[in-house]
C-alpha cells in the first residue's frame, strides 16, 4: 500500500485576498486579517492539495528555508494544517444571499425634519430592515429618543444605532438609563462631545462613543479607513458579490426624500407620499447594489477590498460612479496610507 500523501489546506474560514503590492488572509470564523506577501498568496492559489516537496520543487534551494517559515507561520497562527485526507474539508460556499428586501436603513433629522415615524418604521418591518441607523444633526431631547425608540421595540429590528450631538444637560447616566430601557440599541455614536473616550455598559454589549468633532449633515459620511474594516463572514461574502455600503440599503433624508444614501443626489420621491417600497422596486434605485470593489477603480487592486466598506456618494471622479472613494487615503500599489 502506497504511503498516504500530506498535502495542505486552509482552514476554509481563512481566505486569501491579493492585492497590488500585498495579500490579505482574511480569518472569516476570528474576524481578523494578516497581511502576507504576495509570494505566500501565489503558492496558496497554485499549490493547493500539494506535498511541501512538490511545492519546492518549483522553487531553487535557496527558496525552500523561506517555504518552511510560510508554512511553519500559517499552521501556528492556525491558518491551515497538514492533512491526507483533504476531500474531508471542502472549501467553504462564499456566496451571499439574504430574504429580506431591505437588510438596513438610514434616517437623518434635523431642524426641517417632520418623519412619520410610526409609518417609516411600519414600512421598514414589512421590507424586512433589521438595522437602522439615525443621524441627528440638531439636539435630541431625551424623551424624543424614548418616543422613537419605543416605537423600534417591536418587529424585525435587532440592531439600532443613533448619532446624536452631545447635550450639556445630559446627567451622568441619562445614557446609559436610555440604552437600558431600549436594549436594541447596540451603538450610540456622540458628536460635538468634550472629550473623546468610549464607554461600555455594563451586562450589555452597547457602547457609546463620544467625539469632539462636531456632525451637522450628511456630508460627514463616506470616509474609507481600517476603523471601518469588517472581517466577518457576513461583511465579506457580501462585498464579494455586492456593494458594501448600499446594498439593501434605503436611507431617509432629513427632509424624507427616499435615497440610496443621504449623500447620493437623486430622490425615488418624499417618503410623506411614497410608499418605501415603491422606491426599492425601482431597478434604477437597485442599480447601485451591485457595484462591487472589484469594478471600481484602484479598490480592484486592494488587499482590504472584501473587508473595507465604500462611497459611492463622495467619489474621486463624480462623472465616473467606478471611481475612487474620495475619502480613501489608501494606496494600494505602494501599501501607505497617506
Amino acid at each position: 500500500m502506497s504511503a498516504k500523501r500530506r498535502v495542505f489546506r486552509l482552514f476554509a474560514c481563512c481566505v486569501p485576498v491579493r492585492g497590488a503590492r500585498r495579500s490579505t488572509l482574511c480569518d472569516l470564523q476570528r474576524e481578523r486579517y494578516e497581511l502576507i506577501p504576495n509570494g505566500l498568496y501565489e503558492i496558496l492559489h497554485r499549490y493547493t492539495d500539494h506535498t511541501l516537496d512538490e511545492v519546492k520543487a518549483d522553487f531553487p534551494a535557496t527558496a525552500h528555508a523561506t517555504l518552511d517559515q510560510y508554512f511553519d507561520f500559517l499552521v501556528k497562527q492556525e491558518y491551515g494544517f497538514w492533512c491526507d485526507d483533504p476531500e474531508a474539508f471542502p472549501p467553504l460556499d462564499l456566496s451571499w444571499e439574504r430574504p429580506e428586501r431591505v437588510t438596513n436603513a438610514l434616517v437623518d433629522v434635523d431642524e426641517r425634519s417632520t418623519h412619520d415615524w410610526a409609518s417609516l418604521l411600519t414600512q421598514l418591518d414589512e421590507l424586512g430592515c433589521q438595522s437602522i441607523q439615525v443621524r441627528f444633526f440638531r439636539p435630541a431631547p431625551v424623551d424624543e429618543l424614548d418616543a422613537v425608540l419605543g416605537l423600534m421595540a417591536h418587529g424585525r429590528l435587532r440592531s439600532v444605532e443613533l448619532l446624536i450631538p452631545h447635550d450639556p444637560a445630559w446627567e451622568e447616566r441619562t445614557l446609559e438609563d436610555l440604552c437600558v430601557r431600549h436594549q436594541r440599541v447596540m451603538a450610540v455614536t456622540v458628536h460635538s462631545a468634550p472629550e473623546t473616550k468610549v464607554d461600555r455598559i455594563s451586562g450589555l454589549e452597547t457602547v457609546i462613543f463620544h467625539r469632539a468633532d462636531r456632525v451637522d449633515s450628511h456630508a460627514h459620511c463616506g470616509v474609507v479607513g481600517p476603523e471601518w474594516f469588517m472581517p466577518s463572514l457576513e461583511a465579506f461574502t457580501e462585498s464579494r458579490s455586492f456593494n458594501s455600503c448600499l446594498n439593501r440599503k434605503l436611507s431617509v433624508d432629513a427632509a424624507g426624500e427616499i435615497r440610496n444614501c443621504p449623500s447620493l443626489p437623486r430622490s425615488f420621491g418624499n417618503a410623506a407620499a411614497t410608499p418605501l417600497r415603491a422606491a426599492v422596486d425601482d431597478p434604477a434605485f437597485r442599480e447601485l447594489w451591485g457595484i462591487t470593489k472589484d469594478q471600481v477603480e484602484t479598490c480592484r487592486d486592494c488587499e482590504f477590498r472584501f473587508v473595507c466598506t465604500d462611497c459611492r456618494a463622495f467619489v474621486r471622479d463624480p462623472g465616473d460612479r467606478l471611481s475612487k472613494p474620495a475619502k480613501c487615503s489608501y494606496d494600494p500599489y505602494t501599501a501607505r496610507w497617506n
